[in-house]
């Protein structure tokens, strides 16, 4: 717009009065930068804010960065997170475990900062970057955030014309086409939509995806800027549940490929995400801002899957073509309708001498959950053997109709927090958070459980930012689950039987010291952080009652480093590098104490389940001519148990990436990656008698062109 005008001005110079035009200043849009892996804002801490400024590790994974490594699939996201494990649940739900900790099930996983906790498929199609805050954050975010909180941040409008199509074709017979369109409507107005068409067969696992998501902004950089938004994502699937493990000397050997699939034909797993989302924006004369958003949704998942295990008596050593594998059902059914209202206001001001940057909000949520947890249906199921994988056998007994229980919750948070700049340099961080919980758990027939919690939340830190270029921190915050957390109120983890006691929430806190650095002439964003994670009242199973009656008897903590760094070393060499080291954690304090089961369940003095010493990922691109550009990376993850199963141990890997990119012009792009490419056999979750492998070697090749 600036370079637009200083163009008019020079075809036509206005004649001379003595009197100058009134002029109106209007807060300029942002222009999305998709070309850079190093973040430079993030909303993730309420408001937009500068990295530096918040007192707590942040991984943020840019769009340039998930469209280098063809990052489609959400998990694949957080597969490259250091940190980040995954257990393979008993539901077909991953459970998401952050430096030990588990995030509920998608519990702490949010979009554009408001929840997005019910369990379904995600894409990044419509996503612009998506922020790992590690650590507790309750003050922010309410119940959850142990290990810390995932947010999505989905494409807004922009004040221009821009246009982008993109279409894959892949190995397991993928094609894949997404279409990212924005208008320029008006001086201040604005249309995006980007849609999504994804099929993939994968060797007889499969996915078909169907998303769109428009969004129409108007007002955009004025006083009160307005926006509506809707999204949905509709995905029919197969999934490979799981592979069955030997052992040797307690270590865990995956003998099948991780292409063969042996489920049945008439497996599935679709799952539908709907979501309309009313925006509102209030700027005042004094900087203040004041963000409203209302958002509404629907989301289902219908889960049908084979287990597979060995015939009793295989071995490795006996193990052919012929041995048997037999099918048990796992099904479940969930639909959620979630109804979100938040308001959040920021300000930055003088008071009492000092520079204040204030935080302040209110969030309100209604959950209204529906959940059959063995929605299997009935009929024998027929088993199959190593050398027939996908061998297209069904089971054709309907399920019938579902028995629902129902879980309904809501809750009403309150939050504010200040950051004072004592001098030119330090500044302290202070925020208090107050929330109440309401949840009810109700059975077919009868009122199973219900609960009501009230919980405050603290936060402090202080902040050392010598100059420009370094910034220095130390931080304490706390985190609660309640016993409502995530549809798990009201059955037993183990044997599924109702709860007979209510626990208080349980209770985490985090201290955090570290310091973030722009290097490089500001092209790159270092951040070194170490930290103490405690959960100090756990829930555990009460030993002495026959009725899965519960406790808060148990303690466990993780202590380490995180090590992130995103950004330009060279203008042709960027790199992606973040990294957990976790020395020291354990179970202090169980409820079982003594290994008298076989060597199975966890004990105090134990290292949890599913936290691995070292976790993290590496990706480094570099221009090796004008229109080529080269890309490698890796992710790992240490050795781990399961959750509950000491006796056993996964091993460490390391899977290798590459990427080879042809610029064609200015706007086309043609790009080819392989993924794992020593087709890495491993386990990449876990539970307790089975694992799910990692995907083996493939390629996808894209081209990408926009107008």
């Amino acid at each position: 717009m600036l370079l637009a005008s200083v163009g008019s001005w020079a075809q036509s110079a206005p004649a001379v009065s003595g009197q100058l035009p009134t002029v109106t200043v209007k807060e300029s849009a942002e222009i999305q930068n998709k070309d850079t892996l190093k973040p430079a804002t993030t909303t993730i801490g309420k408001g937009k804010q500068a990295l530096r400024d918040i007192p707590q590790s942040v991984t943020v994974f840019t769009e340039r960065l998930m469209a280098d490594r063809n990052q489609d699939d959400f998990r694949d996201v957080l597969r490259s997170t250091a940190g980040v494990t995954f257990q393979a649940g008993e539901t077909g739900e991953e459970d998401i475990r952050l430096r030990g900790f588990s995030l509920g099930q998608a519990g702490d996983i949010y979009v554009d900062g408001m929840k997005d906790a019910p369990l379904y498929e995600r894409d990044t199609f419509n996503n612009d970057s998506v922020e790992v805050l590690k650590g507790s954050a309750s003050m922010l975010f309410g119940k959850g955030s142990t290990g810390g909180v995932v947010n999505q941040v989905n494409k807004m409008p922009l004040l221009m014309n821009q246009h982008e199509i993109s279409y894959t074709l892949g190995t397991g017979q993928e094609n894949r086409l997404t279409g990212d369109f924005n208008f320029l409507t008006g001086e201040n107005a604005a249309f995006r939509l980007n849609a999504l068409v994804h099929d993939e067969k994968n060797f007889g696992a499969k996915q078909r995806k169907l998303g769109i998501a428009p969004t129409y902004s108007w007002g955009v950089g004025t006083r009160d800027e307005f926006s509506i938004g809707l999204y949905s994502l509709d995905i029919e699937g197969r999934p490979l549940y799981n592979h069955p493990w030997f052992l040797n000397d307690g270590k865990l050997v995956p003998s099948l490929s991780a292409r063969n699939y042996y489920g049945l034909a008439s497996d599935k797993l679709d799952t539908s995400a709907q979501y309309v989302t009313l925006a509102h924006t209030h700027r005042f004369d004094d900087n203040g801002e004041l963000k409203t958003r209302l958002r509404h949704g629907r989301y289902e998942r219908d889960l049908l899957a084979s287990a597979v295990r060995f015939a009793p008596g295989t071995t490795q050593d006996n193990l052919n073509d012929s041995t048997v594998m037999t099918r048990s059902a796992k099904g479940r059914l969930g639909i959620s309708n979630l109804t979100q209202l938040q308001s959040d206001y920021t300000n930055t001001f003088n008071w009492g001498g000092r520079k204040h940057a204030l935080i302040a909000g209110v969030d309100l949520y209604h959950d209204d959950a529906k959940r059959d947890q063995r929605y299997t249906g009935t009929g024998s199921m027929p088993s199959t053997t190593v050398g027939t994988p996908n061998d297209g056998a069904v089971r054709p007994t309907p399920r019938g109709e579902p028995t629902f229980n129902t879980f309904d919750a809501s809750n009403i948070g309150l939050y504010a927090q200040d950051t004072v700049s004592i001098t030119e340099t330090v500044k302290l961080l202070g925020g208090l958070r107050y929330d109440h919980f309401k949840a009810s758990y109700r059975t077919p027939t009868a009122l199973s459980n219900e609960r009501s919690d009230g919980l405050w939340s603290p936060r402090v830190g202080v902040i050392y930012q010598p100059n420009e270029t370094s910034s220095y921190y130390a931080s304490y915050g706390t985190s609660y689950n309640t016993s409502g957390d995530t549809y798990q109120f009201g059955l037993s983890f183990n044997d599924r039987t109702q709860r007979t006691a209510q626990t208080p929430p349980e209770k985490s806190r985090n201290f955090e010291i570290g310091g973030k650095f722009d290097l490089f002439d500001k092209r790159a964003l270092l951040g070194v952080a170490a930290f103490y994670s405690e959960k100090y009242n756990e829930r555990n199973t009460d030993p002495d009652s026959a009725a899965a009656q519960e406790l808060l008897s148990g303690k466990r903590h993780a202590a380490g480093m995180e090590f992130n760094l995103a950004g330009r070393i060279t203008p042709k060499w960027e790199v992606f590098f973040n990294h957990t080291w976790i020395p020291s954690a354990k179970i202090d304090e169980s409820n079982v104490v003594l290994a008298g089961n076989g060597g199975g369940a966890q004990v105090k003095g134990d290292r949890p389940g599913l936290t691995p010493r070292h976790s993290g990922s590496l990706w480094s691109t570099y221009a090796v001519a004008p229109q080529w550009r080269l890309g490698v990376g890796v992710n790992y993850r240490g050795e781990q148990n399961p959750e509950g199963q000491r006796a056993v141990t996964a091993d460490s890997f390391a899977v290798f990436d590459a990427m080879l990119e042809y610029t064609v012009n200015d706007k086309t792009t043609i790009k080819l990656n392989v993924t794992n490419l020593s087709n890495k056999l491993y386990a990449d979750t876990l539970y307790r008698g089975f694992y799910a492998p990692g995907a083996g070697r493939s390629a996808q090749l894209t081209l990408k062109t926009r107008f």
